[in-house]
């Protein structure tokens, strides 16, 4: 009976010691923490653990063999780059649609859009590193619609990934192109629609797709494929929706 007692309780403690770890693109980094909180009460055998970061550097990581279990980029490139090199279990999945923001932490005449950047007034704008940072892509790409790209090059403030993009913003620069998703984090509320942002005209860029990925080291980790679904259930798109995502 005593040998019994000890393998069922060794058997529940493996059942509800399920770990997952997340990469997470830095947009997303403002609506991990409720959507990781819903799963974790949906599944509470599993414990989730998140890494925040560019989706250009996530995406070096998991090529060099980095221990995460699901990718949520910021775009489709990175993870259909992952699933080309044979680094995922399938091809990667829309899971919500970003959009780009105007953010100064002064009031301004926001109804000029893109053109308030060439004000004197404006000495140096905040975007995310085309390089490393889906919206960062996204932004360029406004700005050179825009016509304004060339033009203001030299007032570039470059944040590594759009979480570091939103610190310039609101600190080092006088403007910056963000996520939308970051303002409607508790900590940003204080900043409002008309007065110190304004959406990015989206005819200026191409939509953001964020994608997702299971990636092949969760290939015996059914809670792996809980959280895909879990994302593309109607708990999540309510969440995602409360951040100022759009979702499939």
């Amino acid at each position: 009976m005593k040998r019994i007692f000890i393998f069922l309780v060794c058997m529940t403690s493996f059942v509800f010691s399920a770990n997952l770890t997340i990469a997470v693109a830095a947009n997303v980094s403002y609506a991990i923490a409720p959507l990781t909180k819903a799963f974790e009460e949906m599944y509470p055998e599993t414990s989730v653990k998140v890494i925040h970061g560019s989706s250009g550097k996530l995406t070096a990581q998991i090529s060099h063999g980095a221990p995460y279990d699901l990718f949520l980029s910021a775009n489709m490139k990175y993870p259909q780059h992952l699933y080309e090199a044979n680094l995922t279990l399938g091809e990667p999945v829309v899971y919500a649609q970003g959009a780009l923001a105007i953010l100064s932490n002064q009031t301004r005449d926001l109804k000029q859009g893109l053109a308030l950047f060439t004000d004197a007034s404006i000495k140096k704008i905040a975007i995310a590193n085309p390089k490393t940072a889906p919206y960062g892509v996204a932004a360029k790409e406004a700005l050179e619609h825009a016509k304004l790209y060339t033009l203001l090059k030299e007032k570039f403030v470059y944040g590594e990934s759009i979480s570091q993009t939103v610190i310039y913003a609101t600190s080092a620069a006088d403007v910056g192109i963000i996520a939308k998703s970051s303002l409607y984090a508790p900590q940003m509320l204080h900043y409002k629609e008309g007065r110190q942002w304004v959406d990015v005209n989206a005819s200026l860029y191409t939509p953001i797709d964020q994608g997702m990925v299971i990636l092949k080291r969760a290939k015996e980790k059914p809670e792996a494929k809980a959280f895909y679904d879990f994302m593309l259930g109607k708990k999540a798109k309510e969440i995602l929706t409360s951040y100022g995502y759009k979702v499939p």
